[in-house]
Formats: structure tokens, C-alpha cells, sequence
């Protein structure tokens, strides 16, 4: 599940990571007051206004904007409140700004150089260990760093019984910190580390840490994505979820226990098991066709979620036609079969061809219920039969 920036570093603080003093808001009468607090509450020079959505890339869409006083304030958070904000995340269609964060800012003159670096703790799948990444080329796509300079970027894994000190100042050392900055960049790495496993997230990022020119730690900025499966754990942090930022057909598909991505293709899939459905797009796109979708109906697929699972791919304009391959292991493809039916029947006219692919317990059965309906579904037998005759459908 991901969060706004400014929920992330709420969960930062209670955990003593350093961030700017900052306040979420919804109107520019309260990004004024917001400011005014702040502006008392520290001695800062500036005010930054950012955008909240969840999307990266917000300041080189113009999301994010620095004030100086509280006219300037108030210019840039009625110029972003309401704004569709586009970045390289949300593609061209944009994302509507709802809500501000309006926040200290930290680029202060003082004795020594503003720094900025990249700091991000996720799951190193092929160790099974978490990992820190981290790059003194903060305040760019890691990406890009990754690509043109991949010596810049340095990990360190984490053992499963917790992250020790030593590592902490590795880090800092790596970056080329010493001092009260050193010091300072040890207990920011072990707060961190704090924060992520408290929250159960599957991964933080902070781009960019900021050294201020008096030495200081903070995380100007602050990505985490929160492991769904964890969230009955943390009642507090399901609050989070903010459904605007969802996708509309995402959010009818977990109403439904239906596990669904929006993807950019013209065939829609629906697929019982994960793995399966993730080989069911690859042949797709090895036969020439483009998956617009994933969607997972689980192991209990029935006419209900069949049902369901039709409705969502079908408010995808660009779906030219829908394959369906369940492989009936727990479930009975002769159940799945008659969820096809009823679910034409319940959903009336499906304007585009349906290929099922139904193998394992009863598939004959199945095979038979569906040529006896008189709809139109094309049957098939093997994955690789079914793909080329969707490409050919399509």
C-alpha cells in the first residue's frame, strides 16, 4: 500500500527520524496558518509547498514550490491545490492535487555545504535479507545514478537479527561524512532501519537525505510502500489508505478479494493463482498480444467472481478481448465454467470474444457446458493455442 509523504514521515518521527517540521493541509487559508506556526516554531528562511500524490517527480512537474514568506505561501499553494499534476509516474493523464504539505524548509545558509544523498532499505530477494542502498548522489533518479554511475551506489546487507552499529557507520563513512554529521548519519540509519521493520514496510526511500550547513541529518523527502498482507497488524496505518489515488477499477477488484493491476495492453486476463497468471501474460506478449491486465480471481473462483472479474476488465476501453485460463486444482473448472455462463447471463452483452483455457479437475465437463451455451467463447486446450487465438481475435 503506498502513502503520502507526509504520512511516511509521520511514521519517521515516532520513530526519532529527523524531519522537517510540517503540516498537512487542504486549503490555502490553512497553508497559510500552517506556515505562520512553522515560521515561529523554527528559524527557518523558507517554507516549502509540495504536492501530495502518489507519484514521484513531483517537483519537475511543478508540485513542489519554496516560499519565502506567507504571500508566497499562499501564490503557490492556491497555484498547486486543484492543479493535474503530470509526472513520469502518473503518465500524461495526471494526477489532481487534494492536499498539501506545507513544510520547513532546510536549505539554510551556514559553515559548511549543503550535501544531499540517497538512502532506501528494501528486501534483497536473491539473499532473503534486507539490504541498504544508499548513494552520496542524492536528489536524482536512482536509476539513472545506477546506469551511469553504478561505483556510486553502495548496499549493505542487513543480518535477520537486526541491523548493528558498525554497519550504521559504514554508511556514514561511505558518504564521505564526518564530525557531527558522522554522528549524526549513524542515528539516522539506525532509526530508519527502526522505522521500517516497526511498520512492516516492504521498502523506504528517502531522496534526498539532506546535511544541512550546520550538520544536521534530515529526510527532506520520504517514499513508503506498506506490505499489505502485515496491515492487519497496524489498524492505525490501514487508516492511511487513500482511495483517490487508487485506481477505480483496483479498488472494486479488492472489494471483491480479486487481486488486480491495470496494465497498458488490449487483452484482458483473468486467471486463477498468481504464478499462473504472471506465465499467462508472458505467453501473451511471446505470441504477439499485450496482457491489459493482471487479475488473480484466487483458488475459489466462482460465478460471483467470475462475474466480478468480467465487469472490471470490461470497463477497460482498450480490451479487445478477455482470456480466461484456470487451471482447476482446488477449484473445479466445471464451476468455473458456469461462473462463465451465469456471468454473461447476469452481465448481459459482452462486446468482446472470450477465449477459455479451462484444464485440470472436471475440464471436460467444462469444455461441454460451454460449446452446449451458444455464447460466444472460444475453447482451447493448451496455454499456447489459447494465446495464439486471442491474437488472432484481437
Amino acid at each position: 500500500m503506498n502513502i503520502h509523504e507526509y504520512q511516511a514521515k509521520e511514521i519517521l518521527r515516532n520513530a526519532k527520524v529527523p524531519v522537517p517540521a510540517g503540516k498537512a493541509v487542504f486549503t490555502v487559508p490553512e497553508a497559510v496558518t500552517a506556515a505562520e506556526e512553522i515560521f515561529n516554531l523554527t528559524n527557518t528562511n523558507a517554507i516549502a509547498v509540495k504536492a501530495q500524490i502518489h507519484a514521484g517527480g513531483r517537483g519537475k512537474g511543478g508540485g513542489v514550490k519554496i516560499a519565502k514568506d506567507l504571500d508566497g505561501v499562499a501564490l503557490h499553494a492556491q497555484s498547486i491545490l486543484g492543479m493535474k499534476l503530470v509526472t513520469h509516474q502518473t503518465g500524461p493523464e495526471g494526477r489532481m492535487v487534494k492536499k498539501l504539505l506545507v513544510e520547513q524548509g532546510i536549505y539554510y545558509p551556514g559553515p559548511s555545504p549543503v550535501k544531499e544523498f540517497y538512502v532506501s532499505i528494501l528486501l534483497n530477494r536473491a539473499t532473503g535479507r534486507y539490504m541498504i542502498l544508499y548513494s552520496a548522489e542524492g536528489g536524482m533518479d536512482i536509476e539513472e545514478v545506477a546506469a551511469k554511475t553504478p561505483h556510486l551506489i553502495y548496499k549493505e546487507e542487513i543480518h535477520p537479527i537486526g541491523i548493528q552499529a558498525y554497519q550504521a557507520r559504514r554508511v556514514a563513512f561511505n558518504l564521505g561524512l564526518s564530525g557531527q554529521a558522522y554522528s549524526a548519519m549513524v542515528k539516522f540509519i539506525m532509526a530508519l532501519f527502526k522505522a521500517f521493520v516497526s511498520c512492516d514496510a516492504s521498502m523506504v526511500e528517502i531522496n534526498p537525505v539532506i546535511k544541512t550547513s550546520d550538520d544536521k541529518i534530515f529526510a527532506a523527502d520520504a517514499k513508503i510502500t506498506l506490505d499489505d498482507s502485515a496491515l492487519y497488524r497496524h489498524p492505525e496505518l490501514a487508516l492511511y489508505r487513500d482511495l483517490d489515488e487508487e485506481n477505480p477499477a483496483e479498488i472494486e477488484a479488492s472489494e471483491s478479494n480479486l487481486n488486480f493491476i491495470k496494465l497498458d495492453g488490449n487483452v484482458g486476463c483473468m486467471v486463477n493463482g498468481a504464478g499462473l497468471a504472471m506465465a499467462t501474460m508472458d505467453i501473451v506478449k511471446l505470441s504477439g498480444g499485450n496482457p491489459a491486465n493482471f487479475l488473480d480471481v484466487g483458488g475459489n473462483a466462482n460465478a460471483k467472481t467470475v462475474a466480478a472479474g468480467f465487469r472490471i476488465i470490461l470497463k477497460d476501453p482498450a480490451v479487445k478481448a478477455i482470456l480466461i485460463n484456470i487451471f482447476g486444482g482446488i477449484v473445479r473448472c466445471d464451476r468455473v465454467a458456469q461462473g462463465v455462463i451465469d456471468a454473461y447471463k447476469e452481465i448481459g452483452n459482452i462486446p468482446v470474444p472470450v477465449v477459455a483455457r479451462l484444464q485440470g479437475t472436471n475440464a471436460e465437463e467444462a469444455k461441454q457446458l460451454i460449446d452446449r451455451s451458444g455464447l460466444k467463447v472460444f475453447s482451447a486446450i493448451t496455454l499456447k493455442e489459447a494465446a495464439e487465438l486471442v491474437k488472432k481475435l484481437v
